[in-house]
């Protein structure tokens, strides 16, 4: 019973073997009790063949040819019987040889008899007397063979039944002692050391002495014993595990605290990107970490902020494609991902891995439906991202969503500001200024017809430069008016220019040209604003002074911000000290740069045109 493993086989094993037993017993007695009864047919049948065989050869001896055949076509269909059998009876021969031999040579006799009797002429009755006499003596040897063989299945059939009394008897003898071997023994010894541990012993242990269910059973309750055990005797190290994971949980919430408390006071898009971008690191003990920027139709990834990483890694990944490497997800397939990299692979990661590094975990910065950027975390090490580091670091990227979607609201309401202000001088302007050049017009033109009849010559031209000033002022208010009213709710500055060089072309039928190098994040609203206004006054001093045929707009977005405009007028000397029109406009040019931080060269040579380039500060200094 050692090989079986679970009591359900053992005592399977037990039951089946009582129940082959049992049933090879009652089918040997049923098969033994179907003999009797078709040999007990059989021996009845055989006796009817002698009184066949007698009233054959009365019927021979009375010369009754007709009847006689009859009756021997009886007696054959007897012997068939015999031979073959009838189930439904039961009649049979037992197939012992002793009856299988005497039914053979009954059958051969009968074949004898049987050609005497049918031959032509018939035996006299004192000859098929005798030949009766000696063919009765064969079915007599058929019937004593077949006796003996029921007499002996009637004894094995009474042993039988002894035999079955005997088995009953040590089945019940057998079950009760495989319960007591396989059921209530280990019983016992479960409750034996149950009782032990409620009386405070947790040393008690059960001895395993099967790999049945009781076995693992009692494995368990040793187990148990054991952790109860060690439970109670190490409850101040338990203590201390617990205090430790508070401790993590309370680190994880303060980190969140600390993260979301930046995150409200953090001005600027830079500040906060170096800021979550060290807070990041700190948080997930990593080796170096970055904080990525993504466009509003997330194409690409700018790095905006990092903290750890080699300067050749910086270069390198400056601005990602959506999709072009295991950094930079798609909206589509935004998840927190922890990236192996093998050192020694080729690929994607590969220059990571030169850098040395060994895990990168990327995190999407979402906000609803929006992708607005991803948190990337280095390790030179293989590291792994446990469910609470997941729920922090998505936590706290969650937190940098909301916080540079807010400077961007914040932004658009300064340039809102910003605009509603500069409309409100715009309607000032033209409520005092406009109002005051128009009337003067008017007064030039009663001027002109009251000194008519005087110097008329000199008079007219003199109204006439007049009334030309006038105009030129009224077209320059009106310019002005529309530089106030200028705004730009894009994202992105291109737009604003591609309409204002519309509008210029427009007006002055020049041929422009704009062209855009490099990906950068784009400029804070307010700041556009000023850039734009930068370029529409460039664009006024060619519309005036250059006599220019075209002008380039060239914009470098990368690696800081730089506005080009240029024309092939006429040029001016840059030397000059006269402060004549074209110098206020380039005063005020510079008076705009001044208030984002920027710079304005101006480069002309009489004759070959004028060249004007805003320089934009780096993003930190452009931010304060």
């Amino acid at each position: 019973m050692s090989r079986f493993q679970t009591l359900a086989a053992k005592l399977g094993i037990i039951g089946g073997t009582l129940l082959v037993a049992a049933f090879a017993s009652i089918g040997y007695t049923l098969w033994a009790s179907w003999q009797l009864e078709g040999g007990a047919a059989a021996v009845n049948e055989a006796g009817r063949m002698r009184m066949q065989t007698w009233r054959l050869a009365q019927t021979l001896a009375r010369g009754d040819a007709v009847l006689a055949k009859t009756q021997i076509d009886q007696f054959g269909q007897s012997v068939a019987l015999l031979r073959d059998g009838d189930p439904a009876r039961p009649l049979l021969v037992p197939r012992d040889t002793r009856s299988t031999a005497a039914f053979a040579d009954v059958q051969r006799t009968w074949r004898t008899v049987r050609a005497a009797w049918t031959a032509s002429p018939a035996p006299d009755p004192t000859q098929a007397a005798q030949q009766a006499q000696a063919f009765v003596e064969h079915i007599d040897v058929l019937v004593s063979a077949i006796e003996v063989r029921l007499s002996y299945l009637t004894t094995i059939l009474n042993l039988l039944q002894v035999l079955m009394v005997g088995l009953t008897i040590a089945s019940a003898v057998t079950l009760l002692y495989s319960a007591y071997l396989f059921v209530f023994n280990p019983l016992e010894r479960l409750r034996s050391g149950l009782a032990r541990v409620r009386e405070g012993d947790l040393s008690a242990r059960v001895a395993v002495e099967s790999s049945d269910e009781f076995g693992a059973l009692s494995e368990g309750f040793n187990r148990m014993t054991e952790t109860l055990q060690e439970l109670y005797q190490n409850l101040e190290v338990k203590v201390e595990e617990k205090t430790l994971r508070l401790a993590a949980q309370h680190g994880r919430l303060t980190a969140l605290y600390e993260a979301s408390a930046f995150a409200a006071h953090a001005s600027t898009l830079d500040e906060l990107a170096d800021g979550f971008a060290k807070q990041v690191r700190r948080v997930a003990k990593a080796d170096a970490s970055a904080v990525r920027w993504s466009d509003e139709a997330n194409l690409r990834y700018l790095l905006v902020a990092s903290d750890g990483l080699p300067r050749n890694v910086i270069d390198r990944e400056q601005c990602i494609p959506t999709g072009n490497c295991h950094c930079g997800q798609s909206m589509a397939q935004a998840d927190t991902r922890v990236i192996p990299i093998r050192l020694d692979g080729e690929g994607l990661l590969r220059g990571c891995g030169q850098a040395g590094f060994a895990t990168v975990i990327s995190v999407p910065v979402q906000l609803q439906d929006r992708m607005i950027g991803e948190m990337d975390l280095f390790y030179r090490t293989p590291t792994a991202l446990s469910g609470e580091d997941r729920t922090l670091l998505e936590t706290m990227a969650s937190h940098l969503a909301v916080a540079i979607e807010g400077l961007r609201a914040g932004a658009l309401e300064r340039e809102a500001a910003v605009a509603a202000e500069r409309s409100l001088l715009a309607r000032e302007m033209h409520d005092s200024i406009a109002q005051s050049l128009a009337f003067m017009k008017i007064q030039t033109g009663l001027l002109r017809s009251a000194l008519k009849d005087a110097d008329a010559l000199r008079t007219e031209r003199t109204v006439g430069e007049l009334e030309a000033g006038i105009h030129e002022s009224l077209s320059d208010v009106r310019e002005l008016l529309m530089h106030f009213r200028t705004r730009t709710n894009a994202e992105d500055i291109v737009p604003a220019l591609q309409t204002t060089l519309q509008k210029f072309e427009h007006q002055t039928g020049l041929i422009t040209h704009l062209s855009i190098e490099g990906t950068g994040v784009p400029l804070p609203a307010d700041v556009q604003v000023q850039v734009l206004h930068v370029v529409q006054e460039a664009l006024s001093n060619v519309r005036k002074h250059a006599r220019a045929s075209e002008v380039w707009v060239d914009v470098q977005q990368a690696p800081q911000w730089r506005v080009e405009v240029r024309d092939d007028g006429c040029g001016f000397a840059t030397g000059a000290t006269a402060q004549d029109e074209t110098h206020v406009g380039l005063r005020i040019m510079r008076e705009r740069a001044e208030r984002i931080g920027a710079d304005v060269e101006i480069a002309s040579v009489p004759g070959s045109g004028t060249c004007i380039v805003l320089t934009l500060p780096e993003r930190r200094r452009l931010a304060a």
